[in-house]
């Protein structure tokens, strides 16, 4: 069993019979919902989406927002398994590939790119909605492209109005700031609650999560003079590597999960100024569990990516794992590492250090 399998080989069903368009509009929420990796969508921006297949052309603002709630709320109530099996059962043979293009374009990022973490469920989809190897890859590219275009037009039209308007418009955010009790950060909680996220935090430590595996955590500590000396007599990369390696790592991970090891270590002298980066494989060291046959629940495989530097007067260890689901394949070390370390810099960057 996989992590997906609770999706596209659930055996639910839905009270509610879905049209072709609504199982392909279907596909987009069970693609973001489902996803922890991508950050939510509003109904309006899902909307914008879909219009930019012409499946939805006679389609009114209202009539998709309509639909778009329904499904949303269909998605809470019945699962998500019950709501593909329900748009699977709606959708004629020529229109599975428009379904995945819809799913699809929930996925590919502001650089118009596919985050690699999220490339697991895609090719779950890909085989459930039964599209073949060669037209999956066509119709990523072709959605990759029509975004890609559909952003230059929207960023050349902001420049013509802002050019007419004299100024530009203040930005406003959504998103909801978590501040540091001691002052020294603030930063855009990562997690959502509709995908079951929490926060959690003690002195010196804060940890965001969900029920879809998403950690990430930022622990911070005061350097003190005699740390301060420490580091500048051993040099930045060989105090990192110690601190990170020698005293968290072996007090946080080995300590607690047996068996781990370090995969990867790397200095990277151009993030943060200098920072220190590594790698944990971590058997049953995951936050999330599973139970089989009413026996004590067993914690899943991960892989732990960490990263330590100091900013100002503190030295902050940010975190995040890759939680492996039964069943599924790891992708090469190389590819994993590269993947934790794009997660760890990317979060990084929304953190506003005072």
């Amino acid at each position: 069993m996989n992590q997906y399998d609770r999706i596209f080989n659930s055996e639910e069903t839905s009270t509610e019979g879905l049209s072709p368009e609504e199982g392909v509009a279907a596909i987009a929420v069970i693609t973001v919902t489902s996803n922890s990796q991508v950050p939510p969508i509003s109904t309006d921006y899902l909307i914008d989406l879909l219009w930019e297949t012409e499946l939805f052309d006679d389609y009114s603002e209202e009539e998709m927002a309509e639909m778009v709630d329904t499904l949303r709320g269909l998605a809470a109530q019945e699962g998500l398994g019950a709501m593909f099996n329900a748009a699977y059962d709606c959708l004629p043979d020529e229109l599975l590939p428009d379904a995945f293009a819809a799913g699809v374009m929930m996925l590919v990022d502001e650089a118009g790119n596919i985050p690699l973490e999220t490339k697991g469920f895609l090719k779950e989809l890909q085989q459930a909605l039964e599209i073949e190897d060669e037209e999956a890859h066509a119709i990523i590219d072709e959605v990759i492209t029509i975004l890609n275009e559909t952003e230059e037009e929207d960023y050349d039209e902001e420049e013509s109005l802002e050019a007419e308007d004299g100024e530009d418009e203040p930005d406003e955010s959504n998103s909801v700031i978590y501040q540091s009790p001691a002052g020294n950060f603030s930063v855009p909680v990562p997690v959502h609650s509709e995908k079951g996220g929490s926060i959690e935090e003690q002195e010196g430590v804060v940890g965001f999560s969900d029920d879809f595996g998403r950690l990430l955590r930022i622990d911070y500590y005061p350097i003190s003079a005699e740390e301060a000396d420490k580091m500048e007599s051993l040099g930045e990369e060989d105090y990192l590597n110690f601190f990170l390696v020698d005293s968290y790592v072996e007090e946080a991970i080995f300590g607690s999960i047996p068996n781990s090891k370090i995969e990867y270590r790397e200095y990277l002298k151009d993030a943060m100024e200098g920072s220190y980066f590594v790698v944990v494989n971590m058997p049953h060291g995951s936050t999330l569990s599973v139970q089989k046959n009413n026996e004590l629940s067993v914690r899943l495989d991960a892989l732990r990516g960490l990263i330590a530097f100091p900013v100002d007067d503190f030295l902050y260890v940010v975190s995040c794992q890759r939680t492996f689901f039964e069943g599924e394949t790891p992708t090469p070390m190389e590819q994993e590492v590269e993947g934790l370390k794009t997660q760890l810099l990317n979060f990084i960057d929304t953190v506003e250090f005072t």
